[in-house]
């Protein structure tokens, strides 16, 4: 078999398995994460039952069975959470419970940016597009980004942009950067098509996207032109 043959034939399976590997990262992440949420109180209620009847409850002890447990527990209190929250005494709880965070001082700041962050990313900005390309680590080469919040530079008051850039294949940690606006590259990219361009490292995108700043020039036509 020829060299070209065994490149072309490694490529292939290269592009095969490459989507296959980067879903199994992403599952396996959320996988052991909502597994290992519920473990430590689905495990030692495991292990009692085991223990007190070794002949038929035995396998509980197993590792694959308590993570297994431990992963449909979690999903129960996240499905019985969404369900609840759309009924009203769910959201007196909510309410509620929202309350007692904000008296501790640490939890209230992390729930309270946790929240913000959200409900930012699920409503659509006024005035700026949410899903921005930044000149990050330098300015050349772009990073994909959630504009957060639009502010004003303390003395000159140019428009200064709060931008999250997520990391891949797991975009709950990342960077924040503070960007002028006119250096921000606009894209028409939903937040759901970028979370998919993260996510699949790329693989998944348009076929063209934008990359330069647009000049100011090319972003107002000309009085000229205009009336033509």
């Amino acid at each position: 078999m020829r060299m070209s043959n065994l490149q072309r034939l490694f490529l292939t399976g290269l592009l095969t398995l490459l989507p296959i590997w980067l879903t199994w990262v992403v599952v396996k992440f959320v996988f052991v994460l909502l597994s290992d949420t519920s473990r430590p109180l689905i495990g030692p209620l495991l292990n009692n039952l085991a223990l007190g009847y070794p002949h038929t409850l035995g396998w509980l002890n197993d590792p694959w069975v308590q993570t297994a447990i431990g992963l449909i527990a979690t999903l129960g209190v996240i499905l019985l959470s969404g369900v609840m929250t759309r009924r009203v005494i769910g959201q007196t709880v909510l309410r509620w419970f929202e309350s007692l965070i904000k008296r501790i001082p640490l939890a209230s700041t992390i729930y309270g940016s946790a929240r913000q962050l959200l409900d930012i990313l699920q409503t659509k900005p006024d005035g700026t597009q949410r899903v921005v390309l930044i000149d990050f680590p330098h300015n050349e080469m772009k990073s994909i980004g959630f504009v957060t919040r639009v502010m004003r530079e303390q003395g000159t008051g140019r428009e200064l942009a709060a931008v999250y850039v997520p990391t891949t294949p797991n975009p709950t940690s990342g960077y924040l950067e503070i960007v002028p606006v006119e250096k921000i590259t606009p894209t028409d990219w939903t937040v759901d098509q970028a979370m998919s361009f993260i996510i699949s490292g790329g693989a998944v995108s348009p076929e063209s996207i934008p990359f330069s700043v647009p000049s100011p020039a090319a972003a107002t036509p000309n009085p000229g032109e205009a009336q033509a």
